[in-house]
């Protein structure tokens, strides 16, 4: 599959994830909540930033519990709880803030 975004051409995997995690920029992230009805606000960058970040420090996506482990330690109880992160990702917080930040499909999501 393919995302077009400011006229170029990148590839996706067959679920909306980059291929190629270099590609990644702000407007990419744009159009890939578009795709999925997620209307991205600063609570939703906060997070995706922050998934950014944990992966270029340890190299590995956390699985779920650890990811809400993660937030609540770097950005507090009130964000760091499944609640929260539901309310910004329904469908499933780990998977689509690592989908919306650029990165791979973490192993623990369907």
């Amino acid at each position: 599959m393919v995302l077009t975004v400011q006229g170029r051409s990148l590839d996706v995997t067959d679920q909306g994830f980059l291929v190629n995690a270099a590609d990644w920029n702000e407007e990419v992230a744009r159009r890939l909540a578009e795709s999925d009805n997620i209307e991205l606000d600063e609570r939703h960058w906060e997070i995706i930033l922050f998934i950014r970040d944990y992966y270029q420090q340890f190299k590995h996506l956390p699985n779920a519990r650890v990811f809400t482990k993660a937030v609540a330690k770097a950005l507090g109880e009130e964000k760091g709880n499944s609640r929260y992160l539901h309310k910004l990702f329904p469908e499933g917080p780990l998977k689509y803030a690592c989908k919306l930040a650029g990165l791979p499909k973490p192993p623990t999501c369907l």
